[in-house]
């Protein structure tokens, strides 16, 4: 049966973020997605990038058959490994040992705001365990910057999170900059995105 998902907001953004991705150096290895969600993402740079294992994950049974049928229609099945259910907040993430010795970045992609705050922290804490030095960890998403909105847009769109769920919310970029630090993570870049998006870029250093 083919269970894909559509997600618009993916589809207005995935060569945005796949252009950014294509000016990080990226060897032969492998690249673990975070909240893989529909797929369409992790399809989109797994074609964009085949010297890269693309290996997606969810904690949603929904989402993980999702990204099986994407993997499916695109014929991709010979390269791409079928999803992990991974909860960010359950440690240690359970990834096959081929993925973890190749790992040369983590990306996340409109998960922090959805979700609580306990899962930022873990996301860093998880990532700082199995990345090693230079590796890089990718956020993108709506963020608030001196605990001020970038745009009246994202303040509503921070109020109907806050509706479905009090402990989600757009989030405050020092904030997550301060977890950052805490666990290991230099940030690298600042760049602005299409729809008051932003894409942080972490590097792992020694603590």
């Amino acid at each position: 049966m083919d269970h894909r998902l559509f997600f618009p907001a993916t589809q207005r953004n995935k060569k945005y973020i796949g252009d950014i991705l294509s000016k990080i150096p990226l060897t032969k290895g492998s690249i673990l997605e975070i909240g893989s969600g529909s797929g369409e993402h992790g399809i989109e740079f797994q074609k964009r990038f085949p010297e890269i294992i693309w290996q997606t994950s969810d904690p949603e049974m929904e989402y993980r058959k999702s990204i099986s049928s994407w993997i499916d229609h695109e014929r991709l099945n010979n390269k791409m490994p079928e999803p992990l259910k991974i909860d960010v907040k359950d440690t240690p993430w359970q990834i096959p040992s081929n993925i973890l010795d190749s790992l040369q970045g983590i990306i996340s992609i409109n998960m922090i705001h959805i979700a609580p705050w306990q899962c930022t922290e873990s996301l860093f804490k998880e990532s700082s365990k199995i990345l090693k030095e230079r590796r890089f960890l990718l956020l993108y998403g709506p963020f608030k910057i001196k605990d001020k909105h970038t745009s009246e847009s994202n303040k509503l769109f921070d109020k109907s999170l806050k509706k479905q769920n009090n402990d989600w919310g757009v989030r405050n970029l020092e904030n997550v900059n301060e977890e950052a630090m805490i666990n290991g993570f230099n940030q690298e870049q600042i760049i602005e995105m299409p729809s008051n998006n932003i894409i942080l870029i972490y590097r792992k250093v020694s603590l």
